[in-house]
């Protein structure tokens, strides 16, 4: 089974505003604003999951400020969880600053069959990783319904670009010290914090965090997932594309490419995420 464990989808009338919803969202219109920039539906994703050979997709609901535009993307995951819930796994997004109100809405999502929270913008939402005070409601609740977290994070070096933030090792390192009870996904290789894990604390902070591959293939040479494998163990490894932004197909290839051994491509490309899921593997 194939797993792509990071994706993004909106709902159509979003798509076909886009323009208003960029008036409503700074966040959004740097991201979105310009028509180019690639959005799709749960139709075109699932679309690109027969194409391209994915038999699961964990889907992110976009990180609003607004708590209501959270509360209305949601409703759309949840649309579809109904219909497509063998294929599409839902993330339930929040707005930590919301409060209670970021509480009841991945309350109402678990309810609806969601597996997880995320994907956490904090640069775009208006808060840091390392306000603990602030999150805690969020985390503690995510707990209490045996839901993960995902979050954004990026590197500290190297190029910017649309998206990348300020979410650092430094960040996750504390957010994961907080909350150790807690099950991470730090999306985008954790910005580099696997490669941290070859130091005891970190390593100890970081059990029960698991490292997505969203956007890689801008980031890094396919050998990221061999140094990661060895660094922090190839159960940690979660294969993802961030489509639409990078087709499943090409990060399948790329994937194909890092020097991994057969049984640890298996688990980064399916295995490991089944287990964070609860999903069954077909023998």
């Amino acid at each position: 089974m194939v797993i792509d464990f990071h994706t993004h989808v909106f709902p159509p009338e979003v798509i076909a505003r886009r323009s208003e919803y960029a008036t409503r969202d700074a966040w959004f219109a740097d991201l979105y604003g310009n028509t180019k920039a690639r959005m799709a539906t749960v139709d075109d994703l699932l679309a690109s999951m027969d194409a391209d050979g994915v038999e699961v997709s964990v889907a992110c609901a976009f990180g609003w400020r607004d708590q209501g535009l959270i509360e209305e993307c949601d409703s759309y995951l949840l649309d579809a969880l109904k219909t497509h819930g063998g294929r599409i796994v839902g993330l339930a997004g929040a707005q930590p600053l919301a409060g209670a109100r970021a509480v009841a809405e991945i309350e109402r999502c678990a309810r609806g069959g969601m597996r997880g929270v995320g994907e956490l913008m904090p640069h775009g939402q208006g808060y840091r990783l390392t306000e603990i005070a602030t999150l805690a409601p969020l985390m503690e609740a995510a707990q209490a319904l045996d839901l993960f977290v995902m979050t954004h994070s990026s590197e500290p070096v190297g190029h910017l670009y649309k998206g990348k933030g300020d979410v650092t090792p430094a960040d996750l390192v504390v957010f994961a010290g907080a909350f150790p009870n807690a099950r991470i996904v730090a999306s985008h290789w954790g910005g580099g914090f696997p490669f941290y894990e070859l130091m005891p604390e970190v390593q100890a902070a970081a059990a029960n965090v698991w490292y997505d591959s969203a956007a890689s293939l801008f980031l890094y040479a396919p050998q990221v997932f061999d140094v990661v494998a060895r660094a922090a163990g190839a159960q940690k490894l979660l294969w993802a594309s961030d489509y639409p932004l990078i087709g499943q197909r090409r990060m399948l290839e790329y994937a194909r490419a890092s020097g991994l051994g057969e049984d640890d491509l298996a688990l980064a490309l399916g295995g490991n995420a089944a287990a964070l899921l609860g999903l069954v593997l077909n023998p």
